[in-house]
C-alpha cells in the first residue's frame, strides 16, 4: 500500500463489510475491505465470480450502503451520511459509467450529456464549454443531434462517459463497461478513458472481468472471497507486459481465459 498512500487519498475504506439476508440467515460478501485510491488512479477490481467485487463498486459508489465499516471520500466520511445528504454528494462528486449504457431513448446525446448539470449550479455557458471539450475528446461531438437509437454501442458508451464526466466529478465509478462493446469499440473506449484519466485528473475505479481492460489500469486489485488477495501495479511495465502479470494471477483466482491483447 506504501506506493497509494504516499500520494494525495481521494477514498479510503477501513474494515469494510457487506452483508444481506436476516439476522440468523446471513451471507457476508464483504469481509472487511481496506482500501486506499489515490488522486488520478485508473484502478481496475477483479476477481471470479462470488468474489465481491460488484458489491463493492456498489457500496463505494453510494449505490448500496455498508454493514459496518466506514468510507472516506474527498476527506468526509460519508458512511453516516443521511439519504439526501448523500444523493447530494453523489450529484457533486460522483460519475458513473454501466455495461447497459442507461441513456434516456426520448433525449439526444447531447441531452443526455448535459443531464447531469441540469441537478446543480453549473452555468449554460459553463455546460455548453464543458459539452464541447467533453464530446471532441471522446470523439462524438457530430452525434450531439442524434439519439440513443441511431447510435452504436461503442457511440453509447462514449455518450454514457461524457455524461459521467460533464459535472467534473471526483470519481467516475465503472462497471464492466467494456462488456457489452466488440473488442474494437472496447479498446477505443478504453484508450479514451486511460486518456481522460490523465488529462482530466478524474479517479477511475472500474470493475471488470476482462484481464485486456484491466491492463489499461495504474492498479489492479484482485478480490477473493469478499476480500483483497492481491494488487498489481502497472509502474513502468508495457499495457502487455502488465496484461501477462494480471493473467498470471487470474490464472491461481480462476477466470475467462483470454489468450492475448
Amino acid at each position: 500500500m506504501t506506493e497509494t498512500k504516499s500520494r494525495d487519498t481521494v477514498l479510503q475504506t477501513r474494515n469494510l463489510q457487506k452483508s444481506y439476508g436476516t439476522k440468523g440467515n446471513t451471507q457476508q460478501v464483504l469481509k472487511g475491505i481496506d482500501l486506499h485510491v489515490a488522486r488520478q488512479e485508473f484502478v481496475g477490481i477483479m476477481g471470479p465470480s462470488g468474489s465481491g467485487k460488484t458489491t463493492l463498486l456498489n457500496v463505494l459508489a453510494t449505490i448500496d450502503r455498508a454493514t459496518d465499516g466506514s468510507i472516506t471520500m474527498e476527506g468526509s466520511d460519508i458512511s453516516g451520511l443521511k439519504d439526501k445528504e448523500l444523493a447530494a454528494f453523489r450529484r457533486n462528486h460522483l460519475g458513473f459509467i454501466f455495461q447497459d449504457y442507461n441513456l434516456l431513448d426520448t433525449l439526444t446525446v447531447k441531452e443526455n450529456i448535459l443531464l447531469p448539470v441540469s441537478l446543480n449550479k453549473m452555468s449554460k455557458r459553463a455546460a455548453e464549454k464543458e459539452f464541447h471539450e467533453i464530446a471532441g475528446v471522446l470523439g462524438i461531438e457530430e452525434l450531439a443531434n442524434k439519439y440513443p437509437h441511431e447510435i452504436s454501442g461503442g457511440q453509447k458508451q462514449r455518450t454514457a462517459a461524457g455524461r459521467a464526466l460533464i459535472h467534473l466529478p471526483s470519481i467516475i465509478f465503472a462497471d464492466e463497461p467494456t462488456g457489452a462493446l466488440d473488442s474494437k469499440s472496447a479498446s477505443s473506449l478504453l484508450g479514451t478513458m486511460e486518456d481522460i484519466n490523465r488529462k482530466r485528473d478524474v479517479t477511475i475505479i472500474m470493475v471488470t472481468h476482462d484481464p485486456v481492460a484491466s491492463s489499461y489500469c495504474n492498479r489492479v486489485v484482485f478480490l477473493k472471497d469478499g476480500k483483497v488477495y492481491s494488487e498489481l501495479y502497472r509502474g513502468d511495465k508495457t499495457r502487455q507486459a502488465f496484461f501477462k502479470e494480471i493473467m498470471d494471477v487470474q490464472a491461481v483466482l480462476g477466470g475467462d481465459h483470454v489468450d492475448s491483447l
